[in-house]
């Protein structure tokens, strides 16, 4: 992949920060009617407070799935209300995901903190992630259209948990032979996984804008195809992206033994027996790392974040959008898939 210009990341940031601007009063007010324990820990995992409750300077990440649910309300001539109910349910539903994937993966650090459950104890993460689930869903149930986008988010949810299953399954197969995961496998769990999600934000503000069922759909597979691409990006950053961009080690993905797009193309090649030596024995990551993109697995995972990206464009294309929020949405696509790259 070719670097953007420098113009290019500079509008996609503008557009970040102007969601998170606009989302973040509202989002917090949702969390204050939570239980005032549980709101922490809410507090907590968006970056707003520290253990115990006192303010922290963290900005709680990019916000690429609110703002998604912004320019997706903002495409279909949606007013502000519109957007910012969506973003603020997107947002609430991811969190909870990221409460209940971090402890499912035992991962202890998050944007370089304890995760909830290293700072607060596993039982109540979990209870944080369900008030946040429980508080998306009424969030939507009170808002105009508020049925249908219910079963929007309950179907990505639906695809979520999916994803995440046959994530976790992978864990346990072999590296080579017939039972081993193939790319196809791997590209239908990540469209579940991270798809759906950023499908669900740009169809949410889309259906809460007042947009036909049709422009939804084709939003919604937009982001679908952008969680494919986005999901290959991170798999290339997981081995090979700098650590003070990344914040992981060098080849981390590797030393945790994870089934990425890169591998699994690298492993149907020839040099899959001596790549799953290295796998199995993880004694040699950067071995590891330099016979994947050998292998044309680096390329591949490069190839397909392009090829998706495309078909994300070209369902863009399909429908009629505002002119400046799909240019925006557009520049946020085209940012969050050549990151670093």
């Amino acid at each position: 992949m070719t670097a953007l210009s420098s113009a290019a990341p500079a509008t996609a940031h503008h557009v970040l920060d102007r969601c998170r601007t606009l989302v973040r009063p509202a989002l917090q007010q949702a969390v204050g009617r939570l239980h005032p324990w549980v709101g922490e820990m809410a507090a907590y995992s968006f970056g707003w407070c520290e253990v115990g409750g006192a303010p922290a300077t963290g900005s709680g990440g990019k916000g690429v799935r609110q703002a998604l649910a912004v320019l997706g309300a903002e495409a279909v001539g949606g007013d502000e209300r519109a957007g910012t109910t969506a973003a603020v349910a997107v947002e609430l539903v991811h969190a909870f995901s990221l409460l209940h994937d971090d402890i499912m993966d035992g991962d202890p650090a998050r944007r370089r903190r304890p995760t909830v459950w290293k700072a607060y104890g596993t039982g109540p993460a979990v209870l944080a992630g369900d008030a946040l689930f429980a508080l998306a869903v009424e969030t939507l149930a009170t808002a105009p259209a508020g049925a249908d986008a219910v079963r929007i988010l309950s179907g990505a949810l639906g695809d979520l948990v999916r994803g995440q299953a046959d994530d976790l399954l992978f864990a346990s197969r072999p590296w080579t032979g017939p039972e081993r995961v193939r790319p196809a496998e791997y590209r239908a769990m990540a469209e579940r996984k991270t798809g759906a999600l950023l499908g669900c934000a740009l169809a949410l503000g889309a259906v809460l804008g007042g947009a036909p069922p049709a422009t939804a759909a084709a939003l919604d597979r937009a982001g679908r195809h952008l969680g494919i691409a986005f999901q290959a990006v991170d798999d290339v950053l997981g081995v090979w992206g700098e650590p003070a961009v990344t914040g992981k080690p060098v080849h981390g993905d590797l030393r945790e033994r994870k089934r990425t797009f890169p591998v699994l193309v690298a492993l149907d090649s020839p040099e899959a027996p001596r790549l799953a030596r290295l796998l199995e024995s993880g004694t040699d990551a950067a071995a590891a790392a330099a016979l994947i993109e050998r292998a044309g697995g680096r390329a591949a995972a490069s190839a397909e974040a392009r090829r998706r990206t495309a078909l994300a464009e070209a369902a863009l294309d399909g429908v009629p959008l505002a002119t400046e929020a799909a240019g925006e949405l557009r520049s946020l696509l085209d940012f969050l898939v050549r990151r670093d790259l």
